[in-house]
């Protein structure tokens, strides 16, 4: 069955986690714990309509602020469908939160209060997602029951949607639909409160992208452990123990080592006790190879051309997600995989408002949630792919030498 990740994301009070509820609610997700759950939240508080928030907004200091905070998962599934579910926090404050719910995504859903319009999150999410390069972003125009359902809010919010959305040259496939996740129109069910809307239910829309393909990308293998093991059943067994980051691997391939260059064939190919030909994107194997080479945590198998992935000068885009500015000059550990470099933050070239991409300026320092423009120099290669290129290898994060907090997060150009 196929797994489908998605990113929720919106502005405070948009109803983000009310509209998770809701579709899991209308798809029969719901195990009787969570419908007990929000029916006694329900009456607690006195409302008439069901209070399906309560699903996502887990923590009790959460719920009772009234705000999701942290980005909460939600794993459920349909007859045709596994999900995953990252509900992103409203607040501006919290769009580092956004950045982390999204990185794992395929598909985002923004919301847009229909009594509100566009608004600065609007444009600060869905600028994420082209900066994600996520496939699908769907525009959920919620909260159309307190407009009466009307055609003309729905056509005027549409036309902003499709005026934000063509200043960007990357475009992810886009939807733009009417619904109300607290009544429950066109989340799961066609409603018949908006005759006027013709296109699919966010449900059918879900159903219907197809995931991502595996065995796409170059062969990249992040080196965990070296297996050295001599005994009854196995003598002089030496095995790369790690995780396949992109591409594809069977047995008799020639792989290259970073950063030596020295080329070798696969033998082998384990899985605990079974033994593949085959192994590709995602799966954590042992790999035995036909030469003996000196090998250790950190280094890298590929597949191919190697020069980019020994750069040690990198041209990248960053989300600041530390409270403590950054600056040039700055040095920092530079992490991707299980590799980890010293890097210093050579030049903030400039910094993107999400708001209006276009408008760019110059700063000598980074805070809190902004986004930039950066060159980073490494004391040696950290064998990254152009995001463009390699998704899966082509994030970073930078990590402070001082405290050990993850600062940043960083996606190559």
């Amino acid at each position: 069955m196929d797994l489908l990740r998605i990113n929720t994301a919106g502005s405070v009070d948009d109803g983000k986690s009310t509209l998770i509820g809701r579709f899991l609610n209308d798809s029969h997700a719901l195990t009787i714990e969570q419908e007990e759950l929000i029916a006694r939240k329900t009456k607690e508080k006195g409302l008439e309509d069901l209070d399906f928030s309560v699903i996502t907004d887990g923590l009790i200091a959460e719920r009772e602020q009234g705000i999701t905070i942290d980005v909460a998962h939600i794993y459920f599934s349909t007859e045709n469908r596994k999900f995953i579910i990252a509900d992103s926090p409203g607040h501006v404050e919290y769009t580092r939160n956004m950045v982390t719910g999204a990185s794992n995504s395929e598909v985002s859903i923004i919301l847009i209060d229909a009594r509100k319009g566009l608004l600065e999150q609007t444009h600060r999410h869905y600028f994420i997602s082209t900066l994600l390069r996520l496939k699908t972003v769907v525009f959920c125009i919620n909260k159309m029951d307190l407009t009466d359902y009307s055609e003309d809010v729905f056509l005027s919010i549409a036309a902003d949607v499709n005026k934000m959305t063509a200043q960007f040259s990357h475009k992810p496939d886009i939807y733009v639909l009417p619904i109300s996740s607290l009544k429950g129109d066109n989340v799961v069910y066609s409603s018949k409160n908006t005759p006027w809307y013709t296109g699919e239910t966010l449900s059918g829309i879900l159903h219907k992208i197809e995931p991502n393909v595996a065995d796409t990308d170059d062969f990249r293998f992040d080196v965990q452990q070296v297996l050295h093991v001599q005994n009854k059943e196995f003598t002089d067994y030496r095995a790369y123990a790690g995780h396949i980051i992109s591409g594809g691997l069977s047995v008799g391939d020639a792989v290259t080592v970073l950063p030596s260059g020295i080329s070798s064939e696969v033998v082998e190919i384990r899985k605990f006790t079974n033994t593949p030909s085959h192994a590709q994107a995602g799966e954590s194997i042992q790999i035995r190879l036909k030469n003996d080479i000196d090998i250790s945590r950190g280094m890298m198998l590929v597949k191919g051309h190697t020069d980019s992935l020994l750069e040690k000068d990198i041209n990248a885009t960053i989300v600041w997600m530390d409270e403590k500015q950054a600056a040039s000059g700055g040095k920092y550990l530079l992490q991707a995989g299980s590799r980890r470099v010293v890097s210093k933050l050579q030049t903030i070239v400039e910094v993107i408002p999400p708001e209006n991409p276009e408008a760019t300026h110059e700063a000598s320092s980074l805070k809190l949630n902004d986004i930039a423009k950066v060159q980073i120099k490494t004391a040696a290669p950290a064998f990254l792919d152009p995001f463009d290129k390699n998704r899966l290898n082509g994030v970073f994060i930078l990590i402070d030498t001082q405290t050990n907090n993850t600062v940043a997060v960083g996606f190559t150009a």
